[in-house]
């Protein structure tokens, strides 16, 4: 199959990979206001002559995805992120081939495959690039930004990805502490009407929260030192809250803690877990999502505890990204396999382009012959001759287009 087909498709990429996080920005299209997007792609477009572009950015990588355009000169991606930002600094322009990657061909293909199953993500296996990529799609075919071309593309995209997340386990074991905090708490079979009390306002228990509604707790009880945090995240999930000094009036009315705060220091010590307790006896779960720890050893080993906390969680969290990364190589012939289907898919579509004017001079060959080359012999024919004539001309007409195509798709 000529690889020469594959050559218009392009990538430029800054990604994790080599770059830190907060410095990408710096890659992105640059503008004012709600056309920064569209008015930066067309800046692109009408300065290298791109054919279609979608643009796609998320927290940790920016993708230009392009088809068509100029030849392309050494200089290439100074130039090209200078029109893409343009108050990107001299220097910075100097050294750009550190942090910026050129793709083209079959490695562009290939690059847009694995990103979109998610094999060359921060987060192996995290789908929500999916999602990223197809929402960037449709937002740049509402631009009008691309066509028929990329459109191809992102078909196939779709396609393999949907391949590698069903066929491999690259999506399976979670990362998430929050996520494996949660899988350990349902292991353990706890009621939905068990007594939960979350230590904490913050981000990491405004997750824990919706986890928990999602798996439909309903007795929730939220502590935080700002009474009015505690109250936001409260109404946000349906719980009481109050003010962290309350926790020694629970009186052992509690089945399960989840405690992350930002004090930096053991906030549940055993004085004040005995004032929890009010000589309730019960096993209670306690998960310490904090670091440092916000429950001090002595509460675990004193008392009737299961006791879930941060590093054991990281501990676990590392090792199923390993197990994923192993799924990336089972994937990999998934990829190799849909660049070949690809690269069959924009030869059929270039035959059928090339093929689509067949119909119409067929059509036009028929039309001269019967009006004007053998009209007036035409015209001596009886009826039913004249018939036989216009029934044989449609026959050839039909064979003359079909049998062009289908010997152009079999070559």
């Amino acid at each position: 199959m000529p690889m020469y087909l594959l050559e218009p498709y392009r990538v430029v990429t800054v990604t994790h990979h080599n770059l830190n996080v907060q410095e990408i920005g710096h890659f992105y299209l640059h503008g004012a206001g709600d056309t920064r997007v569209a008015d930066g792609i067309q800046r692109l477009k009408d300065a290298f002559g791109f054919e279609e572009l979608h643009y796609l950015e998320t927290c940790n990588r920016v993708s230009y995805i392009i088809y068509g355009g100029q030849d392309l000169e050494a200089d290439f991606l100074k130039s090209f992120f200078k029109v893409a930002n343009p108050d990107f600094g001299a220097e910075a322009l100097e050294t750009i081939d550190k942090f910026a990657i050129l793709l083209e061909a079959e490695d562009a293909i290939k690059h847009v495959f694995e990103l979109a199953s998610s094999m060359d993500s921060l987060v192996v296996g995290e789908r929500e690039i999916f999602r990223q990529y197809r929402q960037a799609y449709e937002s740049c075919k509402q631009l009008g930004h691309v066509g028929d071309k990329l459109r191809l593309l992102e078909k196939a995209t779709v396609k393999t990805a949907k391949q590698v997340y069903n066929n491999t386990k690259i999506g399976e074991k979670p990362l998430s502490v929050v996520s494996l905090a949660m899988q350990a708490l349902m292991k353990r079979q706890h009621q939905t009407n068990s007594k939960v009390v979350l230590v904490g306002g913050g981000e990491t228990n405004a997750l824990v929260a919706k986890f928990l509604k999602k798996y439909q707790y309903s007795d929730i009880r939220i502590y935080n030192r700002s009474l009015h945090n505690a109250q936001a995240l409260a109404q946000s999930v349906g719980a009481e809250s109050f003010h962290i000094q309350d926790l020694k009036d629970l009186d052992g009315d509690f089945d399960i803690i989840f405690i992350c705060t930002s004090a930096n220091k053991v906030i549940i010590d055993q004085a004040l877990y005995t004032e929890m307790l009010k000589g309730d006896d019960r096993e209670k779960v306690i998960i310490d999502l904090a670091v440092p720890r916000n429950v001090s050893q002595q509460v675990v080993d004193n008392n009737k505890v299961h006791y879930i906390d941060i590093e054991s969680l990281k501990k676990l969290s590392e090792a199923n990204l390993e197990f994923r990364k192993q799924e990336v190589e089972k994937a990999r012939p998934i990829i190799t396999d849909n660049i070949r289907a690809f690269r069959n898919l924009v030869q059929e579509r270039k035959i059928e382009q090339a093929m689509s004017a067949v119909p119409v001079e067929v059509k036009a060959a028929k039309a001269r012959a019967l009006n004007d080359v053998y009209r007036d012999r035409i015209d001596l024919l009886d009826p039913n001759g004249k018939a036989l004539l216009m029934e044989m001309m449609d026959y050839m007409e039909k064979k003359c287009v079909s049998i062009p195509i289908k010997l152009a798709k079999k070559i």
